[in-house]
């Protein structure tokens, strides 16, 4: 704990002194399980409102903002969640040809103008992907909206969940041009002011667009801090920063991965782990954002962003972690 600050740090303590024996130890067997994963970088856990672990185990301090992969996916999702709450946009159900005509290429399937919000935040446009084996080439063409949205349909939109960054992408850019402002502008505004969080700018597709879904830099704190106004139904002391109905729906299952077999919200993963519904963001390497509002629970896990983690490896390792101690603890 010694990155935090001493308010905090002192906090956390205090929380720890209040907790029940079971609790206090269940928690500190997450932080050595946790430092025995050597991938694992940070580790902090908030339990009905404090925070009770707040651990960095290896790499930046705990105020640092790190790179969070694809949890900026969420992070995106929830920009969508306050353009609705402020009619900038009229609900997931409007149609790319409506939000963005701009976006769409000249040549694209007429059936791109006919896309939802709800495709691109779901994953389910239909579009072929420029995640896994095509994201190199994607990242390297000279449009990414464009390039994104010039590919073969290999599904009929709505159809199941194909992981693709590029649908993040362009929700992002037509975010950024219903909401007249860049999606750094607009995740600053209604997302980082209200929270109180730093959101650094982050890398532009060649146009100067913020890129969707991926490359976000937040600290492990400021993750927690974001967990925990989800976990309260978008609120955040006095202000309420997403609506709560925005907030429900958003963790309702939408379609399922078929990678970790998890369902998918709205930028959400969700299932249910020890008896109850938790909510993860997940990005590559192993940053993990948990809530689990029935526990009371929220948890944010940094890792290191250059290694993989697999469903069957690292990830799973975290999954086993949350499910078989954070959470049985948090029952205390």
């Amino acid at each position: 704990m010694m990155d935090l600050t001493r308010r905090t740090a002192l906090a956390a303590m205090a929380a720890a002194v209040a907790m029940p024996a079971r609790a206090q130890t269940g928690f500190a067997e997450a932080a050595r399980l946790g430092a025995s994963l050597d991938q694992m970088h940070a580790l902090v856990i908030a339990h009905r409102g404090e925070v009770v672990l707040a651990e960095r185990l290896r790499g930046p301090a705990l105020e640092r903002p790190v790179n969070v992969k694809s949890v900026s996916k969420t992070l995106v999702a929830s920009v969508l969640g306050a353009a609705i709450d402020r009619g900038v946009v009229p609900g997931v159900e409007a149609r790319l040809g409506e939000v963005a005509p701009g976006l769409i290429p000249p040549r694209a399937d007429p059936r791109v103008g006919e896309l939802t919000l709800a495709h691109l935040v779901t994953m389910q446009a239909g579009l072929e992907r420029t995640s896994g084996e095509n994201y190199g080439a994607w990242v390297s063409s000279r449009n990414w909206v464009a390039d994104a949205l010039s590919r073969p349909f290999v599904a009929e939109p709505g159809a199941g969940m194909l992981y693709s960054t590029g649908s993040f992408h362009v929700l992002g850019a037509a975010l950024a041009q219903a909401g007249g402002d860049s999606l750094l502008g607009l995740t600053r505004a209604w997302i980082g002011r209200p929270l109180g969080i730093e959101i650094p700018a982050w890398t532009r597709d060649p146009q100067g667009r913020f890129l969707g879904g991926n490359e976000m830099a937040l600290s492990p704190m400021a993750m927690l801090r974001f967990a925990e106004m989800v976990r309260q139904g978008g609120r955040h002391g006095a202000a309420q920063v997403l609506s709560a109905a925005w907030v429900a729906e958003s963790l309702r299952p939408r379609t399922r991965s078929p990678f970790s077999g998890l369902d998918y919200g709205y930028g959400w993963f969700v299932g249910r782990m020890d008896g109850v519904p938790v909510a993860l963001a997940r990005g590559f390497g192993g940053q993990v954002i948990a809530v689990a509002p029935e526990r009371e629970l929220s948890v944010a896990i940094t890792s290191d962003p250059t290694r993989p983690a697999r469903s069957q490896g690292y990830f799973g390792d975290l999954l086993a972690l949350l499910e078989g101690v954070i959470l049985p603890a948090a029952r205390a």
